[in-house]
């Protein structure tokens, strides 16, 4: 059965963008977590443009559902936040200071010494950890040897794909990845674009798909159908 995690980041901008407790974010964790969500996932940046360090610590202290702690570990200051607040998993990403959004996964090959050490920091403490990869091959069998426990399947282009009606043709690499990430016992989440127009045919399609984390489109249609019809919404995409 493939988890939902729901990504809270648009949340915190929202109450960056006014200053003060408005969304509360504690309250989101806590009503998410009773909507039906089977995690939370948090992105904390550098410039803090949108979760902050200290809403991690504070997440922490109150989460019941699995806990999900994305970053570039480059920065010294997300390595030490993770293993200070020990979530359920990890999620390495390649972004660059300042960067939008995450837009590519990692060259498991050109950096697999440098995520070999850094897994295994996390490995160490009892963390599961997972990396963003594209729906190569060549860096699904590359990421193996770098110890990670998952994959996290970049799906930007499978999006693009089925929005512009090419469907089958867009989710074909990521069935082969997948396959080949079953053959090398990785695990396998996926997240970046899906939305409640995509999800269901990705899910359906994806063997052993674990997880999915969905924030951006989830908290825009949270906007038009209430937050706790939009986690229900996207939870079904993904069981049916």
């Amino acid at each position: 059965m493939t988890k939902l995690s729901v990504n809270i980041n648009k949340f915190a901008t929202l109450r960056n963008a006014r200053g003060g407790n408005n969304p509360d974010i504690i309250k989101t964790v806590i009503d998410v977590q009773q909507f039906g969500a089977d995690g939370i996932t948090v992105h904390p940046r550098p410039d803090e443009r949108h979760i902050r360090y200290e809403d991690v610590r504070a997440i922490r202290k109150i989460i019941t559902t699995e806990f999900n702690i994305e970053g570039n570990p480059t920065e010294d200051k997300f390595i030490k936040l993770v293993l200070e607040t020990m979530p359920d998993q990890v999620t390495l990403v390649p972004d660059s200071v300042g960067q939008l959004t995450s837009n590519h996964g990692w060259d498991t090959i050109a950096h697999q010494s440098y995520l070999k050490e850094t897994i295994a920091i996390f490995k160490n403490a009892g963390i599961r950890v997972s990396i963003f990869v594209d729906p190569i091959t060549e860096m699904i069998e590359a990421a193996q040897s770098t110890g990670t426990d998952r994959i996290e399947l970049y799906t930007e282009s499978y999006a693009k794909g089925f929005e512009n009606g090419a469907k089958e043709k867009a989710i074909a690499p990521y069935i082969t990845a997948a396959h080949k990430a079953n053959e090398l016992a990785i695990g396998i989440n996926a997240g970046h674009d899906l939305d409640l127009h995509n999800l269901h045919y990705f899910a359906s399609n994806i063997p052993g798909l674990l997880e999915v984390s969905i924030g951006h489109a989830l908290i825009c249609d949270a906007i038009y159908l209430g937050l706790e019809n939009a986690v229900q919404l996207y939870k079904r995409q993904v069981r049916e």
